[in-house]
């Protein structure tokens, strides 16, 4: 039995200090693993970057390859962008694929690979005019964005908690759309 391809697309909020449960999750689910980070979000994990290839399998990617190299990752069958910042959201909204964390899930929704993203910031910077505007643009590219009860509800500034970040219910929205075993 072959296991589907998941990508974790992963930027630099709180509960990515975590990230190894969402991967942890990702894998009980099924899924063969890929994470990918945002280079800020690389950075936290830099001194630790050999423990999520191990868990994964596979190298973690925050750069684009250079020309000249081969994909270091197998081709996905869905992505995950969780946790996904004001910022990614606001520059992907807008058509800005600068990082690999962005370019990866705006070509892949526009080449009928499944996108769920699901967001991690306060909600003073949810009441930022571009961001309602930068959601209703990926949803309507396609991208199942989890947002209040059903995926993220926005935390007070200062307030958020990483660690309860719910994982789940962004793993459950990509198993709802593409089964992790074909």
């Amino acid at each position: 039995m072959t296991k589907r391809v998941l990508y974790l697309i992963a930027c630099a909020a709180g509960p990515t200090q975590f990230v190894d449960e969402g991967v942890r999750q990702v894998l009980a689910r099924g899924w063969e693993t890929c994470l990918v980070l945002t280079p800020s979000a690389a950075r936290w994990w830099e001194s630790r970057t050999g423990e999520l290839e191990k868990l994964t399998g596979h190298r973690v990617r925050s750069q684009y390859k250079l020309p000249s190299e081969s994909d270091a990752l197998p081709k996905a069958d869905a992505m995950l962008v969780a946790p996904m910042t004001c910022t990614t959201l606001n520059k992907w909204g807008a058509g800005i694929a600068d990082t690999l964390a962005i370019g990866l899930p705006s070509e892949a929704v526009h080449m009928g690979v499944p996108v769920v993203a699901m967001p991690y910031f306060n909600r003073a910077q949810g009441a930022q005019p571009a961001v309602a505007r930068s959601i209703a643009g990926l949803r309507a590219q396609g991208v199942v964005y989890l947002d209040g009860a059903q995926g993220y509800e926005s935390h007070p500034p200062k307030n958020g908690d990483p660690r309860a970040y719910p994982w789940h219910r962004a793993i459950a929205a990509v198993g709802a759309i593409v089964s992790p075993t074909p």
